[in-house]
C-alpha cells in the first residue's frame, strides 16, 4: 500500500499530548501514521531532556560552591528525570491493526526497523476481532484512522485495494466512532481523515455516540478550490470552542510554508 498525503496530514495534525500512553491505529496499512505518532511521543521526552540540560547549563554559571551543589542536585534530578522519561516511554504503546495480512506484516517490519520499535505493535486483526480480544478496562487515549471512504466508485480489480479504499468492502467511519465510544479514556480522542462531504453525517453520528467535536481542519489543494478533505477529531469531553482551521497544500505551484512547517519532521524534502 502506498503512503498518501491524507495519512501524513492526519499523523501531523491529530492532537497528541505528553500524557498519552495508549494509542490505536485502525487500518494501519504500512504503519506510517502509527510511526508518526511514536515519533511525536518520543519528541516529548527529548524536549524534557533538552530542558533539563539547559537548566544544568544555567547552574554552571554560578559560583564554585553553588556550581558544585547544583551539579550534585542536577545529577540527581537528571537521573530522576531520565528514569521518569524512560518509565513513561516504556509505558507508551502504539497499537496498529489491519485486516490485510501483508499490510500488517509490512507495518510490523517497518516498526521493527524504526527508532521507536519498543512502542509499536502490529496485529493482523479486523476491528471486530480486536475489540473482542480487549478487556473491559482496556481504554485508549487516542484512536486514529485513515479509513476507506470511496462509496459507489469504480472499484479496483485487486481485492486488497478495495478493502483499503471502499466503504462497501472495508471499514466505515461509523464503526470506528462506535468502537471509540466504548474504548476511549475519559479524556480520549478519536481522529480521522475523510472527504469533506462526510462532515455532516460524521458529526451527527459522533453526537449519537456521545462524542463532541474537538477539532476540525479543512484541507484544500490550492486556494481557489473548496476543501476536499477534513481531519476531524472528537472527544468525550465537551469543548466550548472547537478548533476550526483551513490548510492549503500548494500555492503558485509550490508547497505552502504552512504545509512544509507542518510536515518537515516527517518528509525528507521539507
Amino acid at each position: 500500500m502506498k503512503v498518501n498525503t491524507d495519512g501524513v496530514l492526519l499523523g501531523a495534525l491529530m492532537t497528541i499530548t505528553p500524557q498519552d500512553c495508549r494509542l490505536l491505529d485502525i487500518g494501519t496499512g504500512t504503519g506510517t501514521i502509527a510511526l508518526m505518532a511514536a515519533q511525536r511521543l518520543r519528541s516529548f521526552a527529548d524536549a524534557q531532556d533538552d530542558k533539563g540540560n539547559a537548566q544544568d547549563d544555567k547552574g554552571n554559571a554560578q559560583d564554585d560552591r553553588r556550581v558544585a551543589q547544583d551539579d550534585r542536585n542536577g545529577l540527581q534530578n537528571g537521573i530522576d528525570g531520565f528514569q521518569d522519561d524512560m518509565n513513561h516511554a516504556t509505558d507508551i504503546r502504539v497499537y496498529a491493526i489491519d485486516i490485510d495480512e501483508p499490510s500488517a506484516t509490512e507495518a510490523g517490519q517497518n516498526f521493527q526497523a524504526s527508532p521507536w520499535a519498543d512502542m509499536l505493535h502490529a496485529f493482523n486483526k479486523s476491528l471486530e476481532e480486536y475489540a473482542a480480544a480487549l478487556l473491559p478496562e482496556d481504554r485508549f487515549d487516542l484512536i486514529f484512522s485513515n479509513p476507506p471512504y470511496f462509496d459507489g466508485s469504480l472499484q479496483a480489480p485487486e481485492e486488497r485495494r478495495n478493502n483499503a479504499r471502499h466503504t462497501s468492502t472495508g471499514l466505515s467511519y461509523r464503526e470506528i466512532l462506535d468502537f471509540a465510544a466504548d474504548h476511549l479514556t475519559s479524556t480520549g480522542r478519536v481522529a480521522m481523515v475523510l472527504p469533506a462531504d462526510t462532515e455532516h453525517d460524521l458529526t451527527r453520528h459522533a453526537r449519537m455516540c456521545g462524542l463532541h467535536q474537538h477539532k476540525i481542519t479543512r484541507i484544500r489543494t490550492v486556494p481557489r478550490k473548496a476543501p476536499s478533505r477534513i481531519i476531524a477529531e472528537f472527544s468525550r469531553q465537551r469543548t466550548d470552542r472547537p478548533t476550526d482551521s483551513m490548510l492549503t497544500i500548494q500555492k503558485g505551484g509550490e508547497y505552502t510554508k504552512e504545509y512544509l512547517d507542518l510536515t518537515r519532521e516527517f518528509y525528507l524534502f521539507a
